[in-house]
Parts: structure tokens; sequence; C-alpha cells
């Protein structure tokens, strides 16, 4: 017998812990090869971590709603044979041990507890909630703390700076403010919204965990970003003939059905490459452009929410491999089996409006992006047909496009310049090409 060390695998380069969430084995309980074994939370998805061998599961390390390092072993497995599967983790070790100290410390404070997420849905490590309960800071401090940690999470510099300037003011007087240390964070002021009244005839429901963290994601956004949008109405006639076309032979060849999506999703990325500056991200006063052409493509869950995994470098796949990439991620996020790293990196976004019958939509921006598309339903409409013998009026296939971008750094000639030129590309569609 030969004991094997299942670790919690990398997740993206910006992922450095997650929270157990459920097991879905018990010590002595069999596993496959590639069957789940536990299911996780990121501040980016929630996900299942597969075994990587067959054996017996004879230690669980970490309970449910345990937060754990990347890297650390979070089960042993018992599994056939003479060698040791174990791979060598001496620096992993030390990871685990301080992980598992602080997850210890924060389970031995015991007076008024701070939670690991706010009902904002900031999420709190359990160092600085420890230290929180310790100093006797309030949730309400917590929340008003300005982090400087990715995704504005407040971190152990944060947390003893606001302690620091908190225990170093002078009391308050009533003809005397307190004046705020410059270097420490400035809380913000917390407005309370108006209490809403509940009677015997409604029903309380409880926000999920991620629909916390995407009203807090889009919240943040409006604030940050300078929202504007552009409109423009696309002649996809010649698209909806070409599909109609072709897709049963593309069913028959390639073994996937082909939606709009892909066909428009190509048409994004070629636009991009003419305007690179719609492909960009701001860090404080500087633009970063970026060399990549990661499209987001936003699907929706069976519990209504969204999640937007990533095709990278969109702009280097053709149509059958956009179709075959646009068909897998849909599929795998209605199944909640996207891996994290999936859902990382996108540049620029498109959400598809028209599948829910919206003739348009005004997005709001998938921050740090600067831009995001939005796609209209596709409708039959009368329309004028211009022709050497004059205007005539037919039924043309059409849809609205609207783009939303972040006037800080996108123009409205840039803006509105790009769904042109997605408009020109798309209306020259040739309804006599392959596939």
């Amino acid at each position: 017998m030969a004991k094997f060390e299942l670790k919690l695998p990398k997740m993206g380069e910006s992922v450095a812990e997650a929270t157990i969430t459920s097991w879905l084995k018990e010590v002595g309980d069999s596993v496959e090869l590639d069957e789940a074994i536990v299911e996780i939370a990121t501040d980016k998805v929630d996900s299942e971590v597969p075994s990587e061998v067959e054996g017996t599961i004879v230690e669980i390390l970490f309970e449910k709603d345990d937060v754990v390092a990347v890297g650390a072993t979070i089960a042993i497995i018992e599994t056939e044979g003479g060698a040791v599967a174990t791979p060598p983790k001496a620096e992993t070790q030390k990871v685990v041990e301080a992980v598992q100290e602080t997850v210890e410390q924060a389970k031995e404070s015991v007076a008024d507890p701070i939670a690991k997420n706010s009902e904002s849905g900031k999420f709190y490590s359990p160092l600085v909630r420890n230290i929180a309960q310790k100093e006797g800071v309030s949730m309400q401090e917590l929340e008003a703390i300005s982090g400087q940690g990715k995704d504005g999470r407040v971190t152990k510099d944060d947390i003893l700076a606001f302690i620091e300037q908190r225990n170093s003011a002078p009391k308050k007087s009533a003809d005397q403010p307190v004046a705020a240390s410059p270097k420490a964070p400035v809380a913000k002021q917390v407005t309370k919204a108006a209490p809403v009244s509940v009677n015997g005839e409604d029903e309380v429901i409880e926000m999920s965990r991620m629909g916390k963290l995407i009203a807090k994601h889009m919240v943040d956004s409006i604030q940050t970003s300078a929202h504007v949008q552009s409109f423009i109405e696309i002649d996809v006639t010649n698209i909806v003939k070409w599909r109609n076309k072709v897709k049963d032979a593309f069913l028959k060849r390639e073994g996937e059905k082909l939606t709009f999506t892909p066909i428009l999703m190509q048409a994004v990325a070629t636009t991009i490459k003419k305007y690179p500056m719609i492909n960009i991200a701001i860090d404080g006063d500087h633009i970063i452009k970026k060399k990549n052409i990661n499209l987001g493509m936003a699907a929706a869950l069976g519990d209504g929410n969204l999640i937007v995994p990533v095709i990278k470098n969109a702009d280097q796949l053709n149509l059958v491999g956009m179709t075959k990439a646009v068909n897998d991620l849909a599929n795998r996020a209605r199944g909640n089996q996207l891996k994290p790293d999936e859902i990382q990196g996108g540049t620029y976004t498109v959400t598809n409006v028209g599948s829910f019958g919206s003739v348009m939509g005004t997005p709001i921006i998938n921050q740090p992006q600067v831009a995001i598309l939005a796609l209209g339903a596709i409708r039959k409409v009368p329309a004028v047909i211009e022709t050497p013998d004059g205007d005539f009026i037919g039924i043309r296939q059409k849809m609205f496009v609207s783009h939303s971008y972040d006037h800080r750094v996108v123009n409205g000639a840039l803006g509105g310049m790009f769904i042109k030129t997605l408009k020109e590309i798309i209306e020259a569609w040739d309804v006599n090409q392959d596939f």
C-alpha cells in the first residue's frame, strides 16, 4: 500500500486560497481516478477537486468552511502498490502548517466572531478576522476599511494601520473632530439603506454567495468606470442565410451545433485587432495595453446568476475552433464544471441579451476591462433596400448592438468607430463561403 497526498490545485495566478464548501467523500470511501472528492469556492468561482489516483480515503485534513492555501494537502488517499505516491513537499508542509495555525487561531476566537463574508459580499481571511476580533474591531468598522489587496480585499497591513490610527487618535470631543492619519487607510462613510418592511405574507430569501459577489462587483464597476453607451443596428441577413444553409453539414462534419454566437464572437475578435485600444485595462494613472485578445462570454447559470468564461487568444481561432470553444464553455458553465482559470484573464466581454428576447441592453463593464458588448435579438423587420433600380421595402434580419465603454479612457469616437467597423465586417459576410 502507498499513500497519496491530494493537494488543492493551482486555480489561476490571482487565486491563493479557497474555502471548503462540501466534502463529497468521507474517510473510508473508495474513489476512482478523476472522481470529484470535495467542492471548493474562491472569490472567482465554485469548483470541484477530482482525485488524481484510485484508492481509499484514509484521512481528511480540513473541515467544511476551512480556508485552504493553494498547494496544501487536503486529504490522504491510500493506493495499491509498493511505490510511495507522495511527491517531495518540504516547502508545501510549511504552507500547510501556517494555514492550519491561522485557521486554529480564528477558531479559538469566542466572543462576537467576525464572519468570513460580510453582508456586502466582502471576503475576510482568517488572519484579518482574528486580528479584528482581538482588537475589538466591529464588522461595521471592518467594512469601512479601504482594502489595498486584490479586488479591494482587506489585508493584514490594512487592518493593523487602521488599528494604529484608531489607537493613536485623540479622544473625540464635541468641538474637536479627530484628524485622520495620512498613512492609514481612510474609512469610507457607510450609508445604510432604508429599512424594508416585511409582513407575514412576504418571503425572505437569503442571497447566494455568488449573488452577493456579483452584486458587489457590479456596484464597484459603476463606481469605478464612467459608463457611456453607443448603439448601432446591424443587418445580419447574410449570416442567417449562410448558417441555415451550412448548419446541418457543419454538425455532421464537426459534431458541433453552429449557433450565431461563435460567428459574432469571431467578428468581435477581428474588430478588436483593428482597435487595440479597446483591449486595455487601467492601473491607476497608467493604461495597460493587453497583448492577447481574451474574449469573455457571459453565460447564464441554472440559478439565474451569470458567469463569464473566457476564450483565450480568440483572434487566433477559425470558425470551427471558435464554435468548439463557445459550445464547450457554455455547456460546462451550465453544469458548474468550469475551472477557476477559465473565468480569468478576460480583456473584453460579450453578452448575448438577445437570448432572453431583449432587443438591446446597457451592460455593466466587467472590471478591470474597459468595454463590453451586448448582442440584441435577431428580428425580421421591414427595411429600405437600395438597388440600382431604386429603393424598395423588403424583409431583413436585423439586430441592435450596444457598446458600453469606460469614458475615462475610451472616447466617443473610438467607442462608436468600434461598433461601426463591427457592423461593416458582419454585413460583408460572404453567403457562398465554406466553413
